[in-house]
């Protein structure tokens, strides 16, 4: 349990970031750093929450990063260019957010006197388009230069050397987390169950990409919060980078997008549209290390998870 700590989250206003705050902020002073290019905080209670502090900035601003992480005790760095199709259209972007937002924040990390973790936030897209039980060690592939699709991949795969860099250079108590495919409430921006859902409750077609036979393993938002507090929390965790996913709820797009008509009692129909771009085909976790290092285990598995974010979509709707 942590309590009575300064944490600084960088891209805490986002889906994920902000289902930490919202965790940590009754017993903890929280500080979000964000541009709230992809807000799931403002239209929330957490935004006016007496330990919750937004400070509106950029991670390429170091004078902001600096005042964000000042006596921070933890910083969870989250802030990144996300979603593929934002990515492919600003590559330059991407990479120079991952590369010099992460130095940024690491540098004004390494100043604070009491720092007791610091928590790189990478991706599962580090592992190319076929990833099957791929452990922590297995050697990552980055796809082809020139693609705008792994411009992405590439760099967050450079914040990890970087984080864990800072760890065996400086002794900076670094950790990298690689999440896989999060979904849950308050979900914003082009996740596949956030767009199945949104149109499912409309009784739009749902639109999945080519034959809809990429397989993906999904992870609820509350699971993937515990495994990050037990990686702020677990002496273990430090130097090391860890897979946060679900490998049971695991399924093809296609039948993913049935199971949210079924599962929302939508009369939508599943309409296929080309995508001639770089894709994953096949990405599944292997999730041994964080077991074993961190005690962690995904919970909540993907029908319940699915009926739970169903049902907060539903109540969005109808309270407005």
């Amino acid at each position: 349990m942590i309590r009575g700590k300064k944490v600084t989250i960088t891209g805490g206003a986002g889906f994920i970031g902000s289902s930490l705050a919202r965790r940590l902020v009754d017993d903890n002073e929280v500080v979000i750093l964000d541009n709230l290019h992809r807000d799931a905080l403002s239209n929330t209670d957490l935004i006016k929450h007496p330990n919750l502090k937004l400070i509106r900035g950029d991670v390429l601003d170091m004078d902001t990063v600096r005042r964000a992480v000042d006596g921070a005790d933890i910083v969870v760095h989250m802030a990144a260019i996300a979603g593929v199709d934002t990515v492919m259209h600003m590559p330059v972007k991407t990479m120079m957010v991952a590369l010099q937002g992460t130095i940024n924040c690491l540098q004004a990390a390494s100043e604070q006197k009491n720092l007791q973790r610091f928590v790189d936030f990478s991706t599962s897209e580090v592992f190319g388009r076929y990833a099957y039980n791929v452990t922590e060690g297995d050697v990552s592939s980055l796809g082809a230069v020139g693609e705008a699709r792994w411009t992405y991949a590439v760099s967050k795969l450079a914040t990890e050397h970087l984080a864990l860099s800072f760890y065996k250079q400086y002794g900076l108590p670094a950790v990298s987390i690689r999440p896989f495919n999060i979904y849950g409430p308050h979900q914003v921006g082009e996740g596949a169950i956030h767009h199945f859902i949104v149109r499912a409750l409309k009784g739009e077609d749902l639109l999945v990409h080519n034959d809809g036979s990429q397989i993906r393993s999904w992870c609820y938002i509350d699971d993937i919060v515990n495994g990050v507090l037990l990686a702020m929390e677990k002496e273990q965790a430090v130097g090391e980078a860890f897979n946060i996913g679900n490998p049971r709820s695991t399924l093809t797009i296609y039948n993913l997008a049935r199971e949210v008509t079924r599962l929302s009692s939508s009369a939508s129909r599943i309409k296929f549209v080309k995508w001639d771009f770089a894709d994953v085909d096949l990405r599944i976790p292997n999730i041994d290390k964080a077991r074993a290092l961190l005690t962690f285990e995904p919970m909540v598995d993907l029908e319940e998870g699915l009926l739970r974010t169903i049902h907060w979509y539903r109540s969005q709707v109808h309270n407005g």
